[in-house]
């Protein structure tokens, strides 16, 4: 087994979380290595990235841990099994000296199979890699849709990489990538059908077809409709196509019930976000989800804090529209319409996202068109942690951005933090 390791800026940190790599995989040096040894490289045509200390790298060879019991059939001679580096990386060092053999370019990393042998072959030839063999690399690479505004509130385009600065705990980060280019959208509509909605429907509706109209050949949209614990159903799944959308719409209907906000949108974030058509773990999605309620919730199962504990660990913007104004107080004297507004505002607080609350149901048109408009006026930016972390621990995230030319203000809006996850 060939085994490199790929993490952050720790040389003992253990190898978790690590991807699986095929055999032949080419990788390539990004940037040139830092004196401390370790540099940025990428494997599979640049899909995968990771850190690597060319100071740490290791030739280990399964076979080599059991010793073969003897035969009488001839032994076979030694191979040697070349692993091609395409870009020629900095001089190599490793705790274990392998065979020397003469360094062409591009270079080859000779790994010399365990099998004993009555006598050395002066040229060996080389033989295929067996299937066992695989790299492993850890992939920890971490996603956020960034949205930049200046003091009017008024999106910022055209920054370059060099603009924007990533912290994780306060620990500034190194970003890997910055997509400016528009990406393709997951979106669902989850819309209270509740009766404390009734007068508001057909306008939700309308608004709902808004926000579909605007996808492009892309995009995917599902249409969730939530009353009580028992009634959240999907009355139209992930698609392209806008014309079985706006008939979902269309067939949307009140009925009674306690209104389980938290267990609604606790489902439908959880299905924005494992929502992977290609199964392709490298396709680049923006992931949001429109909520539209009036914020109050009477029947969940789930609590709140398991609710934000799942969009810690996802990867979705929440918008939300709240129609909280007929909210009154319970018969606790609890002032169910601040309590509906704090509710949504750490909603789209906490994803990156942004809440409205209109005081007329005439504004919801206006709300859907910038909404849409918002989905598509983001930067994409990755960036790989250099700190160990462990499964369940809450990590902060803060993007700051350079001033402008004329000191101009601009602040950046993305999520405020993220809970590893535990390994799959």
């Amino acid at each position: 087994m060939f085994r490199q390791h790929f993490c952050g800026k720790n040389p003992t940190r253990p190898a978790k979380n690590c991807k699986l790599c095929k055999k032949g995989e080419k990788v390539t040096f990004e940037k040139k290595p830092e004196t401390n040894g370790w540099t940025y490289v990428s494997i599979s045509e640049g899909k995968l990235k990771g850190w690597v200390n060319i100071n740490t790298i290791r030739i280990v060879s399964d076979e080599a841990k059991t010793t073969p019991t003897p035969t009488p059939k001839p032994t076979p001679v030694p191979t040697i099994t070349p692993i091609i580096i395409t870009i020629p990386p900095p001089t190599l060092t490793s705790k274990t000296t392998p065979t020397p053999t003469p360094t062409p370019k591009p270079i080859v990393t000779p790994t010399v199979s365990a099998t004993p042998t009555a006598q050395p072959t002066p040229t060996p030839e080389p033989t295929p890699i067996e299937d066992t063999e695989i790299l492993r690399v850890d992939t920890e690479e971490v996603s956020l849709n960034v949205r930049v505004v200046d003091g009017s509130n008024r999106f910022i385009g055209s920054l370059k990489e060099s603009d924007f600065q990533v912290y994780e705990d306060d620990e500034l980060q190194p970003i890997t990538s910055l997509t400016t280019t528009e990406v393709p959208t997951i979106n669902a509509l989850v819309i209270d059908n509740s009766r404390s909605l009734r007068s508001q429907l057909n306008k939700v509706i309308e608004a709902g077809k808004i926000i579909v109209g605007t996808n492009r050949q892309n995009d995917e949209s599902a249409i969730i409709r939530f009353v009580g614990k028992n009634k959240i159903e999907i009355a139209q799944d992930f698609t392209k196509n806008k014309s079985p959308l706006n008939n979902a719409l269309d067939n949307l209907f009140v009925e009674g019930g306690q209104t389980a906000i938290i267990d609604a949108i606790y489902f439908a974030a959880n299905k924005v976000d494992q929502y992977n058509p290609s199964q392709r773990k490298e396709d680049v999605k923006l992931r949001s989800l429109i909520l539209v309620s009036d914020g109050d919730d009477r029947g969940s199962i789930k609590q709140e804090k398991e609710l934000f504990d799942l969009l810690r660990k996802a990867n979705v913007q929440v918008y939300a529209v709240g129609f909280v104004n007929n909210l009154s107080n319970d018969d606790g004297g609890i002032n169910r319409q601040e309590r509906a507004k704090t509710f949504l505002t750490r909603l789209a607080k906490e994803t990156g996202g942004k809440v409205y609350f209109p005081d007329s149901i005439d504004e919801l048109s206006r709300i859907a068109s910038e909404i849409s408009g918002e989905l598509r006026t983001q930067y994409l930016i990755s960036y790989m942690p250099t700190a160990e972390s462990k499964a369940g621990q809450y990590k902060t995230i803060k993007v700051v951005i350079k001033e402008g030319a004329n000191k101009e203000k601009r602040t950046a809006i993305t999520r405020t933090g993220r809970t590893i996850a535990a390994p799959k």
